[in-house]
């Protein structure tokens, strides 16, 4: 493991294993600049970082929504190069919400191959709970759009009663926001026409979705400074 704050420990098979893929993929993108170079350790030994992993989340990510890879290429130079681990993984959170809302079938092979790793009986038990990949006739029906994000979950230490109560909290307030946005763009809309109405709302709903998430974030963030904050003894910020 490491942090954003330590060196890059992870040698490209390591990096390689963590992101379920092959070194050959890593090699590929990294010939292709899609990933930054590692850093040059003792005996020339490349090491590899958090921000690696993120970004090759993030291709994985898009590839899953169906971009090429000469598109991946252009999104990827559109972001700056300085984007943290934290960051990039926000930016394939927002990428990833745009999934289309399905459930598939895996076997147990595939679900470990979609993951990226082994799964034992109390994961796949966290993964079940979290209504992620539920055992279903032998197999598994698996929510893409949420696979990634349960498997993530499995490695923060929290238990999974925190785990689902967050779920459940976020749930309940952005169907309360969605609901409320919906009443007063419905309300300004009253009086106009059907089809005027349609093309509104698809181009207001890309926009209500960034503002939420840009007022959700920076929310967030103030939420977390204030919480550290409190915990500092007087004088030290």
């Amino acid at each position: 493991m490491t942090t954003e704050t330590e060196e890059p420990t992870l040698t490209v098979d390591e990096l390689a294993a963590r992101a379920g893929v092959t070194v050959r993929t890593v090699r590929f993108y990294s010939a292709r600049g899609l990933l930054p170079p590692p850093v040059i350790g003792p005996r020339r030994v490349g090491r590899y970082g958090q921000a690696h992993l993120a970004r090759l989340a993030l291709i994985e990510e898009l590839q899953r929504q169906g971009m090429t890879l000469a598109a991946i290429e252009r999104h990827l130079r559109q972001l700056p190069a300085d984007l943290s681990a934290r960051d990039l993984a926000i930016h394939r959170a927002v990428v990833a919400s745009w999934a289309p809302d399905t459930v598939v079938t895996m076997t147990h092979e595939e679900l470990q191959r979609g993951a990226g790793r082994p799964l034992g009986e109390e994961e796949l038990e966290r993964l079940a709970a979290m209504s992620v990949a539920v055992p279903c006739e032998g197999a598994y029906r698996v929510d893409p759009g949420l696979l990634r994000l349960g498997v993530e979950l499995l490695d923060v230490p929290l238990g999974l009663d925190t785990v689902l109560a967050a779920r459940g909290v976020l749930i309940e307030h952005s169907r309360a926001a969605a609901h409320e946005l919906s009443r007063l763009l419905r309300d300004a809309v009253a009086e106009r026409d059907s089809t005027e109405v349609k093309s509104l709302s698809a181009h207001m709903q890309p926009l209500v979705v960034q503002a939420l998430l840009t007022t959700f974030q920076r929310s967030l963030k103030e939420e977390l400074r204030e919480w550290l904050t409190d915990g500092e003894p007087p004088g030290e910020s």
